[in-house]
């Protein structure tokens, strides 16, 4: 699993030198960044059923959907946030890239699942759930920054 660390020197690695300051203050913008992110996870922990439920409802209330693959959805979007949350332990994108992007975005389209589904529900998530109410400004900064992340990844 990829954290900021693994990320940083596994680039040098590859380029096959030190890693430089940019690097050391890239990792240092994770440690900072660290407790807003740890909070994240926390709050998201707790909040995990009840935000894929507000999402996947939202999504299946416009009936664009077939009312078939709701379950499957929950599954997934909940399988999705908790990804999320081990990013948000981890200071870096490895557990969405490693276990998240490639392997579900298949298993999606084999399932003949809609994608713009997945990416409706974690917009609703971002834009509409007052996420405030739950963590402060920088943990749900943190978060919505995976959320954009794992958006753009699926889009």
């Amino acid at each position: 699993m990829k954290s900021a660390v693994t990320t940083v020197v596994s680039a040098a690695d590859a380029a096959g030198r030190f890693p430089s300051m940019s690097d050391f203050e890239s990792v240092k913008g994770s440690f900072d960044r660290a407790q807003a992110r740890l909070e994240a996870a926390e709050k998201l922990a707790s909040c995990l059923d009840k935000f894929t439920n507000l999402a996947v409802d939202a999504v299946y209330q416009n009936g664009s959907y077939e009312q078939a693959n709701k379950d499957k959805c929950v599954r997934d979007i909940h399988h999705y946030l908790r990804l999320i949350n081990y990013c948000l332990v981890t200071g870096g994108t490895g557990p969405l890239d490693e276990w998240g992007i490639s392997g579900m975005r298949e298993i999606i389209r084999i399932q003949l699942l809609p994608t713009a589904a997945y990416i409706e529900a974690f917009i609703f998530i971002r834009d509409e759930i007052k996420i405030s109410d739950v963590m402060s400004q920088q943990a749900e900064t943190e978060f919505k920054g995976l959320l954009d992340y794992l958006i753009n990844a699926l889009a």
